[in-house]
């Protein structure tokens, strides 16, 4: 005895590909598959909700059509509207930013002048200091203490 399932494919109404299992003693179960039933055997799985749509006829005169037209097109006003305003903010951030690049050059300037003034100050005083300082292999102090010891 084998204990294997057997299984059987077939299709259902729909064209979904179906298929049978018998396991062990038990009944026929149907296990659904997502694969197209297309002579071809390949492309995409079409959803039963677009199947038919394709080749149904559609009255440009009816009720139905006017009003998904009427829906599609306030859809495509509110998209159009949403990208407008989307670049308009855009545009506006694009300007404060180069504003502030602006303010920040112009700081960077300033505190580089201030920088350089400042870099002056500090060498010249460094330079006047060093102009009043003895050399240092002449200290005055040992000279006076070896005067004071004769």
């Amino acid at each position: 005895m084998s204990k294997t399932p057997q299984q059987n494919s077939g299709t259902d109404a729909s064209g979904v590909s179906v298929i049978h299992t018998q396991a062990h003693s038990s009944g026929l179960q149907q296990v659904p598959q997502l694969v197209p039933v297309s002579p071809g055997g390949g492309g995409k799985a079409v959803p039963p909700s677009k199947q038919g749509k394709k080749n149904s006829f559609v009255d440009r005169n009816s009720d139905e059509y006017r009003q998904r037209r009427e829906r599609n097109n306030m859809a495509v006003k509110k998209s159009r509207l949403k990208s407008k305003q989307k670049a308009q903010d855009t545009l506006r951030r694009v300007n404060q930013l180069k504003e502030e690049n602006e303010r920040l050059e112009a700081k960077i300037k300033l505190l580089t002048k201030e920088l350089s003034v400042l870099k002056d100050l500090f060498l010249e005083h460094a330079h006047n200091f060093a102009d009043n300082v003895p050399p240092v292999g002449t200290d005055t102090t040992t000279i006076k203490a070896e005067n004071s010891g004769q």
